[in-house]
């Protein structure tokens, strides 16, 4: 154990280990994706902690930033969503959309099957803080001159088995893969001069969070990547 003397010296001396670095790129990212660091800034600091060569220049690197929430901390985004089977799941759930909108979102209860109609209209199916009581759910698409948003948290797959005609279906860019015990969203119907976009985000995370959010994630990757090719 770390004597007081020793805790205020610093971080102990040596190389710092694997799990170190790792942790220590992973708070950096965390400040970049709450714009406590520029995108630039960002880069230098990731560099400076794949170079760094004792622990003490690698604790350097936060000393000017925040302290990160508990709740805020990386490493717990991609646990699993867990399914409720209590409630109840039979019938139909129905989303019309006709010369207007509709928002499916919050602490929602998703059925095992689940259509939306759109003729000249949107509806978004936010799934992140949803409910779910099965692990396959079937949604049925029919988007004429309309478009439908689904949005999903990680951990949650998403399957597309429709037709598009003079229109467009978007998957998800993902950084990694869905959880294997968790929910798939199975998409099929048609498309008719409208859209499908399926976006993945975290919960209470905004489109510009979730873009940033991938981009450091694939920076980490790649770097990571590099990292190890080097040695």
């Amino acid at each position: 154990m770390r004597t007081a003397d020793e805790a205020r010296a610093g971080p102990p001396a040596g190389p710092p280990s694997r799990a170190e670095r790792e942790a220590t790129i992973d708070r950096l990212c965390a400040h970049f994706s709450r714009d406590a660091l520029t995108e630039s800034e960002l880069e230098r600091r990731l560099d400076l902690a794949y170079a760094a060569g004792t622990r003490a220049e690698l604790a350097s690197l936060e000393h000017d930033l925040p302290v990160l929430e508990s709740g805020t901390q990386p490493g717990g985004a991609r646990s699993s969503v867990p399914i409720d089977p209590r409630p109840a799941v039979h019938g139909r759930d129905l989303v019309v959309s006709i010369w207007g909108g509709t928002e499916r979102k919050g602490a929602w209860t998703v059925r095992r099957r689940l259509a939306t109609l759109n003729v000249m209209g949107g509806a978004e199916l936010d799934f992140r803080e949803a409910v779910f009581t099965t692990r396959d759910v079937s949604l049925r698409v029919v988007a004429v001159m309309g478009g439908v948003q689904v949005i999903v948290p990680p951990g949650v797959g998403v399957e597309w088995a429709g037709v598009a005609l003079m229109g467009g279906v978007s998957m998800p860019e993902r950084t990694g893969h869905p959880a294997p015990d968790g929910p798939v969203v199975r998409i099929s119907g048609l498309v008719f001069m409208g859209g499908v976009e399926v976006v993945e985000r975290l919960p209470g995370e905004s489109a510009r969070e979730a873009r940033k959010r991938r981009r450091r994630e694939k920076k980490k990757a790649r770097q990571r990547r590099d990292s190890w090719t080097r040695r």
